[in-house]
């Protein structure tokens, strides 16, 4: 929010009041100060000259030769602007002068001919193209006023001063105003507050010979319409005073009609839109929700497509307007305008921001009322754009106004105790000294018992309850004033949750190997199912989805890791890279129910995916490691037949008892078609609250093995269909606690095995805990195991 010091000084004295203090602290009451600038952009030994003369150059077909009257002197520029006349008032560049763009003004010869000086264009003034009036966009700044001839042009055109640029937060509406800010700056140094006396002179005619009739079909997006009708109008340029205050407020002068809007927006924060009453058909305004398709062409020249959860000012035909953002070109003020009619209206600013942003335009009015305008001030700021036009008589008020006001604001009473303040802040702030902070904001406020009633104006929608009272007076009484004091509480001790504690050692366990850690957006693709090949009726499919997503690539909430991993691994594999080995600790989103509103269920998983010097083995081996890391034993590895994303075959379940850890396996061929992955990927999905919940960081002693161990080797011949855990789980369940390993160490198939059978041979070492065994004792427990394995699996000895 721009706000001109000189603009403000007229509603609170604070000439006394060096702008730096004034920036300062208001920063420290809550207003926060972005940026300070000059208004003149530093323009020096510029004024104000009188075009006496103008006749041809002599050499040149382009050039003309001014006489120009600058009081004390008179001087003779050459100069090529085809926009002047004699006697125009027009700034000139002395001879030394410096303008905003760092030129610098020397005598000359132009084609034979002396020149001091340079007539200036507003743009070489400094003043921003865009803002510069339609009129004085090309050629030289002619000015409205005879001015007194050598006046510094700063002085004339008011180019003195600064700007303060202050970052209102959105829920303080009341500052989006001169007045508002000026409310802040009477409060922050206690001093009086002067408002604009709005009174209208004289008044013609009645408003219903006019308008007959305002209808709000909508009054939940309408709260208030307040309309004003002027006869007679005159569309010219705004006088000077009013063009350089919208200037500097960074708006552009159009014509005095919408000139007067503007200012009044800026002044007092409600936006007001000016129609030609005589382009409205059927004697009527209606305020509705537009046509799915309806079109209207804006202001800007632009024809736009409305929808049904947009709102439209209407007459009885078309839409003349679409409501808090832009009015319509079939209605637009133009020069042969003759009546008009006056809108200040409240409307619901959510809409207003949906419907903006649907059409792809914010304006300074739609960015008002997003934050939800005091409806109490239609009326004022309506009366002052009359107030205004009829200043500088550019039209005839018409007596009366049509008020439509549904949804009436009004205000609420709030109880504060004094001791709950000083509670709070840690002060010792007197009870009269806090009545005197509110009643400076305009709170009204008095003390009733032991408590402060403070009445809450409507235009202070933000305080609603007991400690935003609290704030407003800490933050007048200064925050920086109160003195800091050594936080007391009770004695903590911090440290890290057992959650956290597993991560750690897994993300350790992972790192030290060489696996490098991911973190990927929690946001994905639906498509990234279908990538996976998750069947059309997988769960995983049940996805909580964004209401306002960035695009379809970030439309959905993970419920797998797995995409995310894939997309890593194959970003580095179209870079060339060999070899990626990969990991991620993150969460999936799973939602409660089908229609639940309620926060999805978070879970917590582990992925690990790799390509280049790895197999499915070896990133089991890397699953065994962990678990043998965090105490988790008798871990099971079961096929998997039915998993699309995995290779048919090499894709195992883990499990431990009944809790399903999780999946692992080769990554299906057409998934990794489907990624541009052509080497072979293996990739795991953990649960990782089911392996907290399964984790035991605790170590028991075990003391060194006392007796010595027998080996004995065996050889099977078993179907190839016979699975390896198969074998050793039989070993297992009749060892009678005596087999202390069981090792793998040869299947071979070839000469002397049958077609479709396989030669298993495994080492089983023979301990005892409690002595020294003996050949008989272990014979015995063998030739069990082997009549099992013989029994159960059909196998035979292999000789």
């Amino acid at each position: 929010m721009l706000i001109p010091i000189k603009w403000l000084r007229e509603y609170i004295d604070i000439e006394d009041i060096e702008t730096r203090e004034l920036a300062e602290k208001l920063t420290m009451s809550g207003s926060h100060v972005d940026s300070i600038e000059q208004v003149d952009k530093g323009v020096k030994k510029v004024v104000v000259g009188k075009i006496l003369e103008i006749k041809p150059h002599p050499n040149a077909d382009k050039l003309v030769i001014t006489k120009i009257d600058i009081g004390e002197d008179i001087l003779q520029i050459v100069t090529g602007a085809t926009n002047i006349r004699e006697n125009d008032y027009v700034p000139v560049a002395l001879v030394g002068a410096r303008l905003p763009d760092g030129t610098k003004i020397k005598k000359g010869k132009l084609r034979g001919e002396t020149s001091k000086g340079m007539l200036c264009s507003a743009n070489e003034l400094g003043i921003k193209e865009d803002l510069i009036p339609k009129e004085l966009k090309d050629g030289i700044y002619i000015l409205d006023e005879e001015f007194t001839l050598g006046e510094d042009i700063r002085k004339a055109l008011e180019l003195e001063g600064e700007v303060i640029d202050f970052e209102i937060t959105p829920n303080r509406s009341d500052c989006l105003s001169i007045i508002g800010m000026a409310r802040e700056t009477a409060a922050t140094f206690s001093r009086k507050l002067k408002y604009p006396e709005i009174i209208i002179q004289n008044q013609v005619d009645n408003i219903k010979n006019l308008i007959s009739n305002i209808e709000i079909k909508n009054e939940n997006l309408c709260n208030r319409y307040y309309a004003k009708v002027v006869k007679n109008v005159k569309v010219k340029s705004s006088p000077m005073w009013l063009q350089r205050k919208l200037v500097e407020s960074n708006i552009r002068p159009i014509n005095n009609i919408v000139d007067i809007t503007n200012y009044v927006m800026l002044e007092l924060g409600q936006p007001i839109h000016a129609f030609d009453l005589d382009k409205i058909n059927g004697d009527k305004i209606i305020v509705r929700n537009a046509k799915n398709d309806e079109k209207i062409t804006t202001l800007d020249s632009v024809e736009r497509k409305l929808s049904e959860d947009m709102l439209v000012i209407s007459d009885v035909e078309k839409p003349i307007a679409v409501a808090g953002v832009m009015g319509g070109e079939n209605t637009e003020v133009y020069s042969n305008t003759k009546n008009i009619l006056i809108e200040s209206a409240n409307f619901d600013g959510r809409n207003i921001r949906l419907t903006a942003k649907g059409l792809g335009i914010r304006t300074d009015a739609s960015a008002k009322y997003e934050k939800d305008l005091d409806a109490n001030i239609s009326d004022k700021a309506a009366n002052r754009v009359c107030q205004l036009i009829e200043m500088i008589g550019a039209g005839d008020i018409v007596e009366g106004n049509i008020d439509i006001y549904p949804n009436k604001s009004d205000e609420i009473n709030i109880e504060l105790r004094p001791n709950k303040v000083n509670d709070m802040l840690g002060i010792n702030l007197d009870t009269n000294d806090m009545i005197k902070i509110l009643n400076d904001l305009e709170l009204k406020s008095f003390k009733k018992d032991d408590y402060i009633v403070t009445t809450i104006p409507t235009f202070r929608s933000d305080i609603t309850m007991e400690t935003d009272l609290v704030e407003e007076i800490g933050r007048i009484y200064g925050f920086h004033n109160i003195e800091s004091k050594p936080l007391v509480g009770v004695l903590t001790k911090g440290g890290k949750s057992l959650k956290r504690e597993i991560e750690d050692y897994i993300k350790n366990s992972l790192t030290g190997i060489g696996i490098n850690e991911i973190t990927t957006y929690s946001f994905i693709s639906p498509k990234a199912y279908d990538k996976i090949n998750l069947p059309e009726d997988s769960v995983k499919r049940r996805s909580v989805k964004i209401k306002n997503p960035l695009g379809d690539d970030f439309s959905v909430m993970r419920t797998t890791l797995i995409p995310n991993t894939l997309e890593v691994l194959a970003r580095n594999y179209k870079y060339g890279v060999n070899k990626a080995w990969s990991y991620e600790i993150g969460n999936i989103f799973i939602p409660k129910s089908i229609d639940s509103k309620s926060l999805p269920q978070e879970i917590k998983n582990l992925t690990i995916g790799m390509y280049g010097a790895s197999d499915f083995f070896y990133l089991k081996g890397i699953l065994n490691n962990l678990f043998s890391l965090l105490g988790i034993e008798d871990v099971e590895y079961f096929v998997e037949e039915n998993n699309n994303t995995f290779h048919p075959g090499r894709c195992a379940s883990i499990m431990k008892g009944d809790h399903v850890l999780g999946v692992m396996g080769e990554v299906h061929p057409d998934v990794m078609n489907n990624y541009g992955l052509k080497q072979r990927t293996y990739i795991t999905e953990i649960d990782l609250d089911i392996l907290t919940y399964l984790t035991k960081l605790d170590r028991e002693y075990k003391e060194l093995p006392k007796y010595p161990s027998i080996t004995r080797d065996i050889a099977l011949v078993v179907d190839e269909e016979v699975l390896v855990k198969q074998i050793e789980d039989i070993v297992k369940e009749n060892s009678g606690d005596l087999v202390e390993e069981i090792n793998l160490f040869d299947i071979y198939r070839g000469d002397q095995i049958p077609e479709n059978k396989k030669s298993v041979a495994y080492s089983i070492v023979y301990r005892s805990s409690k002595k020294t065994l003996k050949d008989e004792e272990v014979s015995e427990v063998h030739q069990k195991i082997v009549k099992k394995l013989i029994d159960k699996l059909d196998a035979s000895l292999r000789k």
